[in-house]
């Protein structure tokens, strides 16, 4: 198990627990979260908060996760990005893909 998880209703919560982000949990990433999206969650709030490195093939994961996601109308909304892997996915343009916020409080008030 790669993510924590915390249901409120079709929202979900879910904290990455390793420190990198890398191929060796990247598979297992991509199963949770299709898992959850076949469970019914509308909304997933990725928090990387302990992630303090994030190789390809974990973003290849998150980009196949969005991939299901959005014919089924569900998002996927990420929060506590580091400096680092915040600037990385602002350099490869993800930030455009995805809604980033700083906690999930702030996720939580802007849903759409």
């Amino acid at each position: 198990m790669i993510l924590e998880i915390n249901k409120l209703d079709q929202v979900v919560q879910a904290t990455i627990l390793p420190v990198e982000a890398n191929l060796g949990n990247a598979e297992l990433f991509k199963e949770e979260m299709i898992d959850l999206m076949v469970s019914g969650a509308r909304l997933i709030i990725v928090s990387f908060e302990n992630v303090n490195y994030i190789d390809s093939s974990f973003l290849g994961s998150l980009v196949v996760a969005l991939k299901y996601a959005l014919p089924r109308k569900i998002d996927i909304y990420l929060v506590a990005l580091k400096p680092d892997v915040h600037n990385l996915l602002k350099l490869i343009r993800m930030d455009k893909v995805f809604k980033i916020y700083e906690d999930f409080t702030e996720a939580m008030e802007n849903l759409d």
